[in-house]
Order: structure tokens, then sequence, then C-alpha cells
């Protein structure tokens, strides 16, 4: 099965590279294709997960085209037949896994949505207290606990190493207090309808990581939407507070890393066969349940 690790389109500058994407400048509009490289620990392994890309981007699509009315996006085009218009040359590697978007100065700051206590909040939370970052949290919640209410807790943007938690105050002094209450209540707002929506078929939305830009029209939503690398997605059937849940996302690869000896520093190590066939389908699983669709190849 074959994998896209990296795109080349001739005659058209080098893109710019994420972990995941490679974003083309078109002049007007920029032109987003997701790879299947997989990253952990920030980290890109140096082999991918077959259909990474694709089920990125459409499940990104479904969740847009969804919420739409809650909040505008990025999203100019996401019909293959319509990007192949816009590019030079026969490029059937692109096709589902590409999207003509709006240009967009993204925000120096990360918005996550979290119904659930997990991950960093957590540890910080068993250190810390209920305290942290003004947040009042009420004594004696365990791991993976759902919350009072939803959250949102913004985070920085490290140029290396990782991303810390704010205080909403703090994103308030980075972006300013109107842009950061505007990005806070839609933060929650997409948050509730997702968590909905996955509930009715049988998946907790324990968390969630949202990027908005600006542009001259105002801001709007980017990157990408509610899947398994931006999201803690648990079966609901198997949900058991008080310790890691069993998840629709990389949690294979991390659990495979931590058997190596290996420092968690680039370059990333291959990942064995069995590994990536059970991350795919744990990403595939995901994106049938939640869209109700098939894989477009």
């Amino acid at each position: 099965m074959a994998e896209l690790l990296t795109s080349s389109i001739p005659g058209m500058p080098e893109p710019r590279k994420g972990k995941v994407r490679e974003v083309y400048d078109l002049g007007d509009e920029l032109l987003i294709v997701a790879t299947d490289r997989i990253s952990a620990f920030d980290v890109v392994m140096a082999n991918g997960v077959p259909d990474k890309g694709a089920i990125l981007t459409q499940m990104s699509n479904f969740w847009f085209k969804m919420l739409l009315n809650i909040v505008p996006n990025h999203i100019i085009a996401s019909d293959d037949d319509e990007i192949a218009k816009r590019i030079p040359g026969e490029h059937p590697e692109l096709r589902g896994r590409s999207v003509i978007a709006k240009k967009a100065k993204p925000l120096a700051i990360e918005c996550i949505a979290r119904g659930y206590i997990s991950g960093s909040l957590y540890k910080e939370y068993k250190t810390h207290g209920g305290s942290i970052h003004g947040l009042n949290l009420p004594e004696g919640l365990v791991d993976s606990q759902k919350l009072p209410e939803p959250l949102f807790t913004p985070s920085s943007k490290a140029e290396t190493g990782h991303d810390e938690n704010l205080s909403f105050a703090q994103a308030c002094n980075i972006v300013g207090k109107e842009v950061a209450e505007k990005v806070r209540d839609w933060t929650l707002a997409i948050y509730t309808k997702a968590a909905e929506h996955a509930a009715s078929k049988g998946i907790i939305l324990a968390d969630t990581k949202f990027e908005f830009g600006l542009t001259d029209e105002g801001l709007i939503w980017i990157d990408e939407a509610l899947t398994p690398d931006s999201s803690r997605f648990w079966d609901a059937r198997l949900y058991k507070p008080g310790g890691a849940q069993p998840s629709y996302d990389k949690q294979f690869v991390r659990d495979y890393l931590e058997t190596l000896d290996w420092d968690k520093r680039p370059p990333g190590p291959r990942l064995p066969d069995d590994v990536v066939a059970r991350t795919r389908e744990k990403y595939l699983e995901a994106f049938r349940l939640l869209t109700g669709r098939e894989l477009k190849a």
C-alpha cells in the first residue's frame, strides 16, 4: 500500500512544509496537501501511514461543512476536479487529500476545548491543583474524568519543543481581548456541536485543538478540523475514568516508541508494519463512524 510522504508540482515554487501538510502559494489562494507523514513527540517518523492525509482532509471537510453556520472557515474548493484546474500537470496522487484555501495570518495561540481532563492539563492539575491557569477546577478529579462544563484552554505556539498551556488573561495579552473572546466563544461552540454529533455515533470527543487566522474580512477557522491528529476521540463503550482511554489516534505509535532506546529527537525511527496498519485502522474507523462515509480514493 503506497504512502505519500512528500508532494511535488513541477512549475510551482517549493511548498512550505509542516509536520503533515505542504502549502503551495497560488497567489490569492493556497493549495494545502495533507501527506501521509505521522509525528509523535513533535518528531516526524521515517515512514508514514497510508491514506492518513486523505482521512485528515476528508474528515476536516466534513466538519468544516457541518459547522459552517457557526464559524466561517478557509475552504474555497475541496472538489478534486476544481483543484486540478488550478495547478499545472496531472497529479492523481493529490486527489482526496488537497484543498484550495483562503490566505490568513494564523493567530499566535492554539485554541483548545476540553470536555474531559486529560493529557497535559491533568498532569498540571495533579502537580499544582485546580487553580492552574485561572481555571478554578474542582478538587478530586481523576484522569479522563468529565469536566463540569467544557473549558477553553489556549496554549502557546512553540517554535521548538512543546506548546505551553496559557490562562485566558495571557491569551488576551498575546492576541488582544476582543479576538481572544471571539475565538474562545467559537472554540466552545464548535466543541459543543461536534461533541453532540460524536456522542450520537458512540464516540466521546474528549478535547480538540483549533487554529484561527485573520483575513481582510475578519477571523476564520483554518488548518484542520476535528481529526484524530488534533483531537482525542474515545470509544464511549469502553470509557472508564481513572486512567488513559483507548483512543482513535496515534497511540499505537507512541506506545511503540516508548519501547525503544530513542531520545525523542529527529530523525524519527521507522515504524513496523503492524504499528502502521493498526494506526491506519483506527484513523479509518474514526472517519467512518463520524462521517458515515467511506474514504474517497
